[in-house]
C-alpha cells in the first residue's frame, strides 16, 4: 500500500461529486416520481442509489476487461444512454395518462411495472456513461495501489450519500408544489432532458475514433 497522494484524493472527490451532480438529481427525481406516494418515492430513491452504487463497484472491478471483451467503447455507451434518455424525455413531455380509476391490485401492478429506480434514475442519471467513464479513469490512475483504490471507493460513496440526501429532500419540495406545478415542471424537465440526451449522443459521436478524423 502506497503513500496517500493529496492531489489524487482531491481529484477523486472532485470528479465523483461533479460527475454525479447530487443537486442536479433533485429535478430528475421530481420528474420521475411525481405520480407516486411519498413512501413509494423514498423506496425508489433508496433502490436507485443502491443500484447505482452496485453498478459503479462492478464497473470499477471488471469494467475495462468486460468492455474490451465485448468490443464496446465508451462513446457507444454515451450514444446508447442518450437514446434511452430521449425516449424518457418524450414520455415526460407528452405526460401519458395512467388511467382514471384503478383497483388497489392494478395500482400495485402499475407501481411495480413503472419503477423508475433502475431506469432512468440509477442508469443513466446517477451511474451514466460519464460516471462509468470517470470510475474507469480513476481506477486506471490508481495503478493498482490499494490506498488509491480505497480513496476512489470512498469518494464515490460520499458522492452517492450526498445524492441520496438531495433526492430524499425532493420529497419535501414536492409537498409544496401543486398538481399543476408538477405537470408544468415535468414538461420543462422533459425539454431539458431531451437536450441532455442529444448532448450525450453528440459527445459520443465526437469521441468515436472513426469520426475524429
Amino acid at each position: 500500500m502506497g503513500r496517500m497522494d493529496v492531489r489524487f484524493v482531491a481529484t477523486a472527490f472532485a470528479t465523483a461529486i461533479t460527475i454525479i451532480d447530487p443537486i442536479g438529481m433533485i429535478p430528475m427525481t421530481l420528474g420521475a416520481t411525481a405520480r407516486v406516494s411519498a413512501k413509494r418515492r423514498n423506496q425508489i430513491i433508496d433502490q436507485a442509489v443502491l443500484v447505482a452504487g452496485g453498478i459503479m463497484l462492478f464497473m470499477g472491478l471488471v469494467g475495462h476487461a468486460l468492455l474490451d471483451y465485448l468490443g464496446i467503447t465508451l462513446p457507444a455507451f454515451m450514444i446508447a444512454g442518450g437514446i434511452l434518455l430521449f425516449l424518457i424525455a418524450i414520455d415526460m413531455l407528452f405526460a401519458r395518462p395512467t388511467g382514471a380509476k384503478r383497483t388497489e391490485a392494478e395500482e400495485r401492478e402499475a407501481a411495480e411495472g413503472e419503477n423508475p429506480a433502475v431506469f432512468p434514475l440509477a442508469v443513466p442519471m446517477i451511474a451514466g456513461p460519464g460516471t462509468i467513464a470517470t470510475v474507469l479513469l480513476l481506477v486506471n490512475l490508481s495503478h493498482g495501489d490499494r490506498l488509491n483504490l480505497a480513496i476512489v471507493a470512498i469518494a464515490y460513496t460520499v458522492a452517492l450519500l450526498a445524492t441520496w440526501l438531495c433526492m430524499r429532500g425532493s420529497t419535501f419540495l414536492l409537498r409544496i408544489i401543486s398538481n399543476t406545478g408538477i405537470h408544468v415542471t415535468s414538461r420543462l424537465l422533459g425539454i431539458i432532458l431531451a437536450a441532455l440526451a442529444v448532448q450525450f449522443v453528440i459527445n459520443g459521436l465526437i469521441q468515436t475514433p472513426l469520426l475524429k478524423h
